[in-house]
């Protein structure tokens, strides 16, 4: 326990006296300490890429997901633990040109963010129940946020180690999301959580995405992704991808195959390229 803290952080209910809650602080280094994960917002949907950690050389490939659907239109993504949901028998009715469609990503504990996740499947489950159509990315990112922010209220509880990256497709077009431990929610052009969020959102910014097709943007992303890693400090890693956009009739799919590796490669070029610089 650090000396500046003493005393003050050991309920999420207790302020320090110049005002900061460490519980939450102490949240948000779970998430920072986990690996990269990037959602962009190109001209034609959503792209989200994971750098997934992979623990041990007897891990299969493929194993231990970090990107999954939410429903049809959404999901969620979670550096070093990433995870999703899928309700598509649900919504098969919906895949019109104005279905809705997202995804996520979540960073931070795999254990917190299965939690975040199962809570989202409940909320749009419910919204389609009542409603009769799929929940729209805004309302899901608002319920979300509510109920990580549930978590920093009671003594008995503790704040989620994990951040949420949102994603979807709805009446309003491609949306992007993220969710942060304390339970704040902003609309982005571009998001990245993890280790590597600050050297991500630089790189970011120097993309056009109001031009750029998801296509490129997987291309973009990956080269993000690989040049951030640092293979002397980090783990071997595993590239996760997937999108929601018109290619994909605006339903959260994986990345083909063939344009996952056709980006992994360039992302390798482009690395030996800067390192021959």
């Amino acid at each position: 326990m650090s000396s500046i803290g003493t005393g003050y952080d050991l309920s999420v209910t207790t302020f320090s006296p110049d005002g900061r809650v460490f519980q939450i602080e102490y949240a948000a280094k779970a998430v920072d300490n986990s690996g990269t994960v990037i959602g962009i917002k190109c001209k034609d949907g959503i792209v989200m890429g994971v750098e997934k950690l992979i623990a041990s050389k007897m891990m299969l490939p493929g194993s231990n997901r970090r990107i999954h659907s939410v429903h049809c239109h959404s999901g969620m993504v979670l550096p070093f633990h990433f995870l999703c949901l899928c309700l598509c028998k649900m919504l098969q009715k919906f895949k019109k040109k104005d279905g809705l469609d997202s995804d996520a990503a979540v960073a931070g504990l795999a254990a917190d963010g299965r939690q975040i996740v199962a809570r989202a499947k409940s909320e749009a489950t419910n919204y389609q129940s009542v409603y009769g159509e799929p929940i729209p990315v805004k309302e899901l990112a608002e319920r979300v946020a509510s109920y990580v922010h549930l978590c920093t209220l009671y003594w008995w509880l503790r704040p989620f180690g994990c951040g949420v990256i949102l994603s979807g497709y709805d009446r309003d077009g491609p949306q992007l999301y993220m969710v942060e431990p304390s339970g704040i929610s902003y609309r982005y052009f571009g998001a990245a959580i993890g280790k590597g969020k600050q050297a991500a959102k630089t790189e970011i910014e120097k993309l056009k995405l109001s031009e750029m097709t998801c296509r490129e943007g997987v291309l973009e992303v990956a080269k993000i992704i690989y040049k951030l890693h640092d293979e002397a400090k980090d783990k071997a890693f595993e590239l996760e991808m997937s999108w929601v956009c018109d290619e994909s009739k605006r339903q959260h799919q994986k990345v083909p195959d063939e344009l996952l590796e056709e980006a992994k490669a360039a992302a390798r070029i482009a690395l030996e390229e800067m390192d021959a610089d």
